[in-house]
């Protein structure tokens, strides 16, 4: 698929809606990586 931009306007509406992708994308990253390293295993806590 060729993206022909004939306007300025037309390229920053397609970069900005790049950019939400992939702000998006390191939210949830983010979120799991910290829920991955702050993941309690419950078999071996000190009582």
């Amino acid at each position: 698929m060729e993206n022909n931009f004939y306007t300025l306007h037309d390229f920053l509406l397609y970069t900005k809606g790049a950019a939400y992708y992939l702000m998006g994308a390191m939210l949830l990253g983010i979120f799991g990586f910290w829920h991955f390293m702050t993941g309690r295993d419950e078999e071996n806590d000190i009582k």
